[in-house]
């Protein structure tokens, strides 16, 4: 229960982040760009602060794993996704843009499926599906 309740907590936090962050794109007519740099630094104060007690488990980890975090989460994710998200974000509705967006859960099933090893039972396929036909039901103009 308590996994559930976070990925909750994650998903209003996105949701609700997402619209402020389109408010203040729009209000100050700011570039996607500086809209993801004040987010990110923001967030770099406030997860370093949260994180400090535990830097120690950086030496511990060794180098690979520090690598694929850093590339996967701080180039792609962080980087290229966010501008991604941003530019999306400043230039289509929050309707549009917040669905399509949030579809990355299955772009990490099918990597999990296709180089880790996973497998996926017809009921999680099915799910799949419904849930691309759902986004696509709520994001069209």
């Amino acid at each position: 229960m308590r996994t559930q309740l976070f990925a909750l907590f994650t998903a209003i936090a996105w949701g609700v982040g997402g619209y402020f962050e389109k408010k203040g794109l729009l209000m100050g007519n700011l570039p996607p760009q500086v809209g993801i740099t004040i987010r990110t630094a923001v967030a770099l104060i406030v997860l370093a602060a949260a994180s400090a007690p535990q830097w120690r488990t950086m030496l511990e980890a060794g180098p690979k794993p520090l690598l694929y975090i850093a590339l996967g989460g701080g180039v792609l994710a962080g980087s290229v996704g966010m501008l991604c998200f941003y530019v999306a974000l400043k230039g289509g509705s929050l309707a549009q843009v917040m669905p399509i967006a949030f579809t990355s859960p299955i772009f990490g099933v099918l990597m999990g499926v296709l180089i880790g090893g996973s497998t996926l039972q017809p009921r999680q396929l099915i799910g799949m599906a419904l849930t691309v036909g759902g986004i696509a039901l709520v994001s069209s103009v």
